[in-house]
């Protein structure tokens, strides 16, 4: 299974650079894991509706570059669906026994994602009604796939 992550932006602090490292590490037993960054756009000051919209769009047409047909795609999503570890790793492994060879799960940027990542997505996934940094969710993102495959190879790290 491949599994790749779409995010919007850089991480700028080293101890999230760590942590994705140690993920990404744990996960290379389990998984190819690829973690594609786009570009952010600069968000003004007090910035309008069709500005926020313009620059969702923008950062949404970088995104939808780099899936491809067949993917299944799981966006984050404040309004999406919450599920458990249990649930996720469920998911994750009904989709790699029905032939699906890549995940695709996209973090949108500050302001989030655009509509046309929204529609594209197979599955919108919420962890919390409450808003993360998007640096943060990468990590707790990687972590949760990890626990996911922990799930599945029946280890005690879920407990």
């Amino acid at each position: 299974m491949k599994i790749t992550l779409i995010v919007v932006g850089k991480l700028k602090e080293r101890f999230y650079e760590e942590a994705v490292s140690e993920y990404s590490k744990r996960l290379s037993r389990f998984c190819r894991l690829e973690i594609v960054q786009v570009a952010d756009e600069k968000t003004p000051d007090k910035a309008g509706q069709a500005q926020v919209r313009q620059i969702k769009d923008r950062e949404g047409e970088r995104i939808l570059s780099h899936i491809r047909d067949g993917a299944y795609v799981i966006a984050l999503a404040i309004e999406g669906q919450m599920m458990s570890s249990e649930e996720l790793a469920g998911r994750i492994d009904r989709l790699g026994v029905s032939g699906r060879s890549q995940i695709i799960f996209i973090i949108g940027g500050s302001l989030g994602l655009s509509r046309a990542v929204l529609d594209r997505a197979d599955l919108l996934l919420s962890f919390s009604p409450m808003t993360f940094p998007h640096q943060l969710m990468r990590v707790v993102l990687l972590e949760q796939i990890y626990r996911s495959y922990q799930i599945l190879a029946g280890t005690p790290y879920h407990k």
